[in-house]
């Protein structure tokens, strides 16, 4: 059952094949044995997912059941749990239990869903690789001390690995497409402020975006419905209808105007990577859709302007953590400050300490014209790029990555090597349109994805045009050896 996907375990418990019981037995089972090559779960919650699942039994039994009753899947460790603990992959959090669940989280509880645990993050959200968390990197399945990508990582791989049919992510700056696209899943992010952010630990608050992880685009639609809407206690929340996102996957994808912006296909990207893309829009052009170049002239501006932006909001957010409140506090303390310093200076990794500091001096007097409020210039001419883009095209199709999954500290300890990681994938979060990775490929035996960038609130048309690439071609159905 572990190769199914959502919509197949959900269709086998209608019908009564299996239970939520026996599934959810296989895949804690699965975790169990496997797990422990890839550490993609931080927290296994064992017994809650027993008593959830026989629940859910007892919901289908009933005849009150919705499409996810009694199927399993996981969180990424960043979306608060009421109950479980919640730890955003720092020590600083290692213990903190919440008294309430995030919006999502309640969503999928809602549902009937089976939460099997949370799954392993860059401390705070923060990386592109998945090895700055406090409880140790996680590895993609596809290689050998490859990396899964960040930071959701652990949520990638886990649903690569088949441990999981789906997982929940957040994408900062590309970390639900880029992990998605080195551990070769489909991942989707939404428009900001299509899914709450409420009990979603912050990292960035303007850029922060919930999403999906799963093998298929049609999961990934079956996730955005229960995940999406408007939500009263998330000031960023959009009040906008919600379509059902499975209705329209099927629709035929003739007359589609696909964009492929000259800015992404430069010196910078491989001729095999740039090959691979070309093939997967090729399937494109079979399925009836035309292609042009359009420009995104201010692309090359979205790295310096996104780390900038991301560090300066990072260390208001990360402020709240001083061993007061919640959260770790170091061992007698002398005084108050001796208090905030040792608990911030033990509790932070070095990249959450590196953003900080960054963020910090950006924001600091006389700095904060020269750097955050240049920055946010750049930002409204990156985001009136897509304006223009999506006046000519219905999608934009790019890389999603520059290159497959790299080796675990190749560039741990170069973090600019590492930033540039995310520069297919950071101006979409600057300017808040979603987008999504589908596997497209290989390259020396490691996955690779293209991402479809679209206009805001069009997940529907971005799930469609994945779903249908999907109808000609395997290569979300591969399975790492």
């Amino acid at each position: 059952m572990h190769n199914k996907s959502v919509a197949e375990l959900s269709r086998a418990l209608e019908q009564g094949t299996v239970s939520s019981v026996e599934l959810t037995r296989q895949f804690l089972d699965r975790i169990r044995c496997e797990d422990g090559k890839y550490n993609s779960f931080i927290t296994v919650t064992e017994d809650q997912a027993l008593a959830d699942a026989r629940a859910a039994d007892e919901q289908r039994a009933n005849g009150n059941a919705t499409p996810w009753t009694g199927v399993p899947f996981a969180h990424k460790d960043i979306f608060c749990t009421r109950g479980v603990r919640t730890t955003c992959g720092s020590k600083m959090l290692e213990n903190f239990v919440p008294p309430y669940d995030a919006t999502v989280t309640a969503n999928f509880r809602k549902a009937g869903a089976v939460c099997l645990g949370k799954t392993n993050m860059d401390e705070f959200a923060m990386g592109s690789s998945n090895e700055s968390s406090y409880f140790g990197p996680v590895t993609n399945p596809w290689g050998a001390k490859r990396v899964p990508g960040g930071s959701s990582g652990g949520s990638a791989a886990a649903v690569a690995a088949r441990l999981i049919p789906a997982a929940t992510a957040t994408d900062t700056g590309g970390s639900i497409r880029q992990p998605a696209a080195l551990c070769g899943v489909t991942g989707l992010k939404p428009t900001y402020g299509r899914v709450s952010r409420y009990g979603m630990i912050a990292f960035a608050s303007s850029l922060d975006q919930g999403g999906t992880m799963a093998r298929t685009a049609e999961d990934n639609a079956l996730m955005l419905n229960v995940m999406a809407g408007f939500d009263p206690k998330d000031s960023t929340c959009v009040d906008r209808g919600i379509p059902d996102y499975t209705a329209t996957l099927d629709e035929p994808l003739k007359g589609l105007k696909i964009g492929l912006p000259k800015e992404y296909f430069s010196e910078q990207l491989s001729p095999a990577m740039e090959q691979q893309v070309r093939d997967a829009v090729k399937e494109y052009e079979k399925l009836g859709a035309t292609v042009k170049e359009v420009s995104l002239p201010h692309a090359n501006l979205a790295i310096a302007a996104y780390y900038v932006i991301a560090p300066a909001e990072a260390s208001a957010n990360l402020s709240r953590f001083d061993g007061v409140r919640y959260g770790y506090r170091c061992e007698d303390p002398k005084d108050l400050m001796d208090l905030y310093t040792r608990t911030r200076a033990e509790g932070f990794g070095n990249e959450v300490k590196r953003r900080i500091l960054v963020g910090t001096y950006a924001l600091s007097a006389g700095y904060f014209d020269a750097y955050y409020l240049k920055a946010q210039k750049v930002r409204r001419l990156i985001q009136q790029d897509f304006i223009n883009a999506f006046r000519e095209v219905d999608v934009l199709m790019s890389p999603t990555s520059p290159s497959p999954a790299f080796v675990q500290g190749e560039k741990s300890t170069d973090p600019v090597t590492m930033y540039l990681e995310d520069v297919f994938t950071i101006a979409v979060n600057l300017a808040g349109v979603p987008a999504m990775s589908v596997p497209a490929g290989f390259i020396d035996g490691l996955p690779v994805g293209l991402q479809i960038i679209g206009d805001y609130f069009s997940e529907a048309r971005l799930l469609n045009a994945a779903h249908q690439f999907q109808q000609v071609t395997d290569w979300h159905q591969r399975e790492p050896n």
